[in-house]
C-alpha cells in the first residue's frame, strides 16, 4: 500500500476528523474513498461476468477477454472458453491451470464465459497459525470477517505442506458442469509455496454464485495451479478484504440468452466443487 504526506487547508482537516467521529472510519479509508470517487475507479469491488447458474447448466462460451477482465481488477478466479482450465488472477496477471497439470499465463484474447474479480486492497493483513485441513483454515478465515452479508476478497500466502487441487478439461459438446467434473483432473503436491486466491460469498448469492469460501491455488514459482481441493499450511500471511459493492455483467451472446437459468443449480455447483 502506498503511504502519501500531504498538506490540505485547516476547513478540510476538521471535515476529515468530524468524518472520522461520525463514522468511526479510518482517515486512510476516508482518503482512498474520496480518491476512488475523484477518478472514477470502483473500490471494494467485485466484478462478475455471467453466473453460477450459467456454467451449470453448460453455457461455456467465451463471454469477455482476458484484457478486459483486467480493466475490473487484479485479483480473483474464473474458468476458460469451453471449461479449458482453471482462471487465477494474481497481482494483474491472468493464469491457466489447465487439465494436463501445465500452468501458463493467459493471452490477452484468452476468453472467459465466467470471472470474478476485484481491486485488491487489503483492511486486514496478518500472520495465522498452521491449519492441519482446509476446514480449519477456513476457520481461521472466518475470524476476520466482519459479516455473513457481504463478499471478502482472500489471499494467503506461505508454505503449503499438502496441496490438492483439479482442474478441469473441455469437455463434450452439450455437457453439463456436473458431467465435466466427474472426468476432471486431480493433482496432489506436498511441501510447495505458493498462494490461495479466494473469494467467500454470502448464502443469499448461491443463486448466481458460488456461495461460501472458492479458493484457487498457484504455486510461487507459477509451475503448478488449480482449484482447491483440500490443503495442510504452514503459517501464513492472510489479507483479507470486504466488498460492499457487486458488479453482475450478463453475456449477450446467444447461449446464455436462449438457457434455461430458471432450475436451482445449488446441487450440481457443490457437488462440481468437490473432489472426485
Amino acid at each position: 500500500m502506498l503511504e502519501l504526506n500531504v498538506v490540505i487547508p485547516a476547513f478540510l482537516d476538521r471535515a476529515l476528523k468530524n468524518e472520522m467521529t461520525r463514522s468511526g472510519t479510518s482517515v486512510s479509508s476516508i482518503v482512498a474513498s474520496a480518491l476512488a470517487e475523484y477518478f472514477h475507479t470502483p473500490l471494494h469491488t467485485l466484478f462478475q461476468v455471467s453466473t453460477s447458474g450459467a456454467l451449470v447448466e453448460g453455457v461455456y462460451t467465451g463471454a469477455i477477454s482476458s484484457n478486459v477482465i483486467l480493466k475490473h481488477g487484479d485479483f480473483g478466479l474464473g474458468t476458460f472458453e469451453n471449461l479449458d482450465g482453471e482462471m487465477v488472477v494474481l497481482d494483474g496477471h491472468i493464469y491457466r491451470a489447465r487439465g494436463d497439470g501445465t500452468v501458463s499465463e493467459a493471452p490477452v484474447d484468452a476468453c472467459a464465459p465466467f470471472a470474478v474479480v476485484t481491486r485488491f486492497t487489503p483492511d486486514v493483513d496478518v500472520s495465522i497459525e498452521p491449519a492441519d485441513s482446509l476446514d480449519i483454515l477456513t476457520q481461521r478465515c472466518d475470524e476476520h470477517r466482519q459479516s455473513n452479508n457481504i463478499f471478502y476478497a482472500i489471499r494467503l500466502d506461505g508454505e503449503f505442506h499438502h496441496v490438492r487441487m483439479r482442474a478441469v478439461s473441455p469437455p463434450s459438446s452439450g455437457a453439463r458442469l456436473i458431467d465435466a467434473a466427474k472426468a476432471q483432473a486431480e493433482f496432489e503436491l506436498g511441501a510447495i509455496r505458493g498462494t490461495l486466491v479466494g473469494l467467500w460469498s454470502p448464502g443469499f448469492s448461491s443463486a448466481f454464485s458460488i456461495a461460501g469460501y472458492h479458493f484457487h491455488f498457484l504455486s510461487e514459482d507459477r509451475v503448478h495451479g488449480g482449484h482447491l481441493l483440500a490443503c495442510s499450511t504452514g503459517p501464513l500471511r492472510l489479507r483479507v478484504e470486504a466488498l460492499t459493492d457487486f458488479h453482475l455483467a450478463l453475456p449477450e451472446n446467444e447461449s446464455f440468452l436462449k438457457a434455461d437459468l430458471s432450475k436451482n443449480s445449488a446441487g450440481e455447483l457443490a457437488y462440481a466443487e468437490q473432489a472426485h
